[in-house]
C-alpha cells in the first residue's frame, strides 16, 4: 500500500512553512529523499490495514421527519439493543453526535464531518450497552461543539422544549432537549467549556461534568486534550449518579486518564444525611455584566435553603475564578486550533486509541467546507493561528503554567468548604438569533454565558448543574462544584437539594399548569 507522495508544489509549500530555502540542487534531491522516508509510512499503512483496521459495522438508523423531531434535537434515530442486562435495562439513552456509534452516521454539528460513519463504538457507548441501555439515537450538537448556545449546528438550531423560540444551550443541546422533553431517559453530553451544564441549566435538567479523566473520552471527537470531558445529562441526580457509575473508570485507551483512575461508588451514599456539610457561595460567580439579578437571587435562595437540612452556608471570595476564564480561553483557542483543526481532531504527541479514519475524513473536508464553519470556530481558527505562529504558542504555555495556581485557589476554598456553589449561567435561555445576525452578535450569543462553567474545565473539578427554580417561567441552574474525584459528595449535595426542592416540572407540565410547586427560589 503506497502512501501519497508530495509533488514539487507540496515540497515548496512545506519549505516555505518552515522557512527553508530550496536551491536548484535541493529541488532535485529532496523528492527522492522524502520518498525514501515515506517507505515507513507505506509499511505502517499496510500493517494497519492487515492488523488493526476495525471491521465495518452496519446498524439501522433513520433521519426523523420534522413532525418526529419538533425540537430538531435528533440527528438520527436508532434502536440499538443492549449487549447484556444490567442496571440500565429498559432505559433509553441518546448519544451526543460528537461520540462515535459504530455503523451510525456522525456529523458533529458540522459540514466538515458530515458523511462519516465510524467503525468503533466509543467506550461510553460500549459500557452503556453492556449495562442494559438501548441507544435511541444521536443527539444534535453545535458545530464542532464550539458554542454554548444551540443555533450553530449545520442541521439547524436545537429548540428549547420550554419555549421553542429560545436556545436549548450547547454544545450538548440536543442531548438536554431530548431528556427535558421526555424523549429519552438520559443522554451522554460532552463538556469543554460548560457544554453539559449549560444546556442542562437552560432546559431544566441535571448535567454533571465529572472530574477530568474520570470518564474515558475514547471515541469522542476532541477539541483540546486537557479540557475534554464526557458525562451524563438526566432528569434527576439519582440517574446522573447511576449513569456515572456505569461510564466512569479507566479504559486503558485515553491519555487523559491516570493509571490510578477508578470508578467510585456514587449511589450508596447518595441519599445520606448532609447535616454538617459546608457550602461556600462563590461571590465572583455572581454579578457578571450579563447577569440577570433574578437569576443570582434564585441561586442564592436555593443555596441558603440547604440550611434547612443542616448545612452551613457562607460566602467566600475566590478572585482566581475571574482569572480562570481567561486562562481557559487561551487554552481552548490556541489548543483548539492546534489539535481540533490543524491536528484533525486528535492531534499527535500522545498515547491512546486514535481514529485515523475520522482524522482522514475530517482532513479531506476541513478546508473544502471551511466557509461553512460557524463564526465561533472561525474565531478559534484565526485567533489560534495567530497565537501559535506569531506569538509562538507562548501564551498557551503561560496559560498552562497558570492552571495550577487557579486550581490551587479553588482547592484552598474546598479545604474550608465541602462544595462551592454559584449560578450555572448568568441568565435564562434567550431567543434564538435570526439567520442573518451580524458576526459580533453571533459570537456573543454563542459564548456569552460561559464565565462560570469554563473555569472548571481547565481546573478539572467535578461540577454539577441542578435546576434551582424558574425565572420568568424558564429554568435556572445552580452549579455545585467539589474536590477532585469527590464526585460522590457533589452528587450527594445535588440530591439533597433536589429532595428539598421537590420534583422539578417538565416543560409539558408547565405548559398545562399542572407543574408541582417548587420550594426554594
Amino acid at each position: 500500500m503506497a502512501t501519497i507522495r508530495p509533488d514539487d508544489k507540496a515540497i515548496d509549500a512545506a519549505a516555505r512553512h518552515y522557512g527553508i530555502t530550496l536551491d536548484k540542487t535541493a529541488r532535485l534531491e529532496w523528492p527522492a529523499l522524502i520518498d525514501g522516508a515515506l517507505g515507513s509510512y507505506d509499511v505502517v499503512d499496510q500493517l494497519y490495514a492487515d492488523e488493526a483496521t476495525p471491521p465495518t459495522t452496519s446498524r439501522e438508523h433513520a433521519v426523523p421527519s420534522a413532525s418526529e423531531n419538533p425540537l430538531s434535537a435528533w440527528y438520527v434515530t436508532t434502536s440499538i439493543p443492549p449487549t447484556s442486562d444490567g442496571v440500565l435495562t429498559g432505559r433509553r439513552v441518546a448519544i451526543k453526535d460528537n461520540v462515535t456509534v459504530a455503523g451510525v452516521p456522525m456529523m458533529n454539528g458540522s459540514r466538515t464531518v458530515e458523511g462519516f460513519t465510524p467503525s468503533r463504538d466509543a467506550t461510553v457507548v460500549t459500557r452503556l450497552l453492556a449495562a442494559g441501555a438501548t441507544v435511541a439515537g444521536k443527539a444534535v450538537c453545535e458545530d464542532l461543539c464550539f458554542s454554548g448556545s444551540s443555533f450553530t449546528p449545520a442541521s439547524g438550531p436545537v429548540r428549547n422544549p420550554w419555549d421553542r423560540q429560545r436556545e436549548a444551550g450547547g454544545s450538548s443541546g440536543g442531548s438536554a432537549a431530548l431528556v427535558a422533553n421526555g424523549d429519552v431517559d438520559f443522554a451522554i453530553g460532552g463538556d469543554q467549556g460548560g457544554s453539559i451544564r449549560i444546556p442542562a441549566a437552560f432546559c431544566g435538567v441535571v448535567g454533571h461534568k465529572p472530574t477530568f479523566g474520570l470518564v474515558p473520552y475514547t471515541g469522542a471527537f476532541p477539541i483540546e486534550r486537557t479540557i475534554d470531558h464526557l458525562g451524563p445529562i438526566t432528569r434527576t441526580v439519582h440517574d446522573a449518579a447511576l449513569m456515572l457509575s456505569v461510564i466512569a473508570g479507566r479504559d486503558g485507551n485515553d491519555p487523559r486518564q491516570a493509571d490510578s483512575v477508578e470508578a467510585g461508588d456514587y449511589l450508596s451514599t447518595l441519599d445520606s444525611d448532609v447535616d454538617g456539610l459546608r457550602i461556600g457561595i462563590v461571590r465572583e460567580g455572581f454579578g457578571h455584566a450579563v447577569s440577570q439579578p433574578e437569576v443570582d437571587d434564585a441561586v442564592r435562595a436555593a443555596a441558603h435553603s440547604l440550611t434547612e437540612i443542616g448545612c452551613t452556608v457562607e460566602e467566600v471570595n475566590i478572585p482566581w475564578h475571574l482569572h480562570a476564564f481567561h486562562i481557559w480561553n487561551v487554552i481552548a483557542t490556541d489548543g483548539g486550533a492546534y489539535q481540533m483543526l490543524d491536528g484533525n481532531g486528535y492531534g499527535m504527541n500522545a498515547e491512546g486509541l486514535y481514529d485515523p479514519e475520522l482524522m482522514a475524513h475530517f482532513a479531506s473536508r476541513r478546508i473544502q467546507h471551511a466557509d461553512a464553519l460557524s463564526e465561533t470556530v472561525k474565531l478559534v481558527a484565526l485567533t489560534g493561528h495567530h497565537g501559535i505562529t506569531t506569538l509562538g504558542g507562548a501564551s498557551y504555555g503561560k496559560a498552562r503554567n497558570l492552571v495550577p495556581l487557579a486550581r490551587a485557589a479553588y482547592d484552598t476554598a474546598l479545604r474550608q468548604f465541602d462544595v462551592l456553589v454559584m449560578p450555572t449561567l448568568p441568565y435564562v435561555a434567550s431567543e434564538l438569533p435570526a439567520k442573518d445576525v451580524d458576526r459580533a452578535t453571533f459570537i456573543t450569543k454563542a459564548l456569552g454565558m460561559i464565565a462560570n462553567t469554563a473555569p472548571f474545565d481547565v481546573t478539572g473539578h467535578p461540577s454539577l448543574s441542578v435546576p434551582a427554580g424558574l425565572v420568568n417561567g424558564l429554568p435556572v441552574g445552580m452549579m455545585i462544584t467539589g474536590r477532585h474525584f469527590d464526585d460522590a459528595t457533589v452528587l450527594r449535595v445535588g440530591r439533597a437539594f433536589e429532595k428539598l426542592r421537590g420534583a422539578f416540572p417538565t416543560p409539558a407540565e408547565r405548559a398545562s399548569n399542572s407543574a408541582p410547586q417548587l420550594s426554594p427560589a
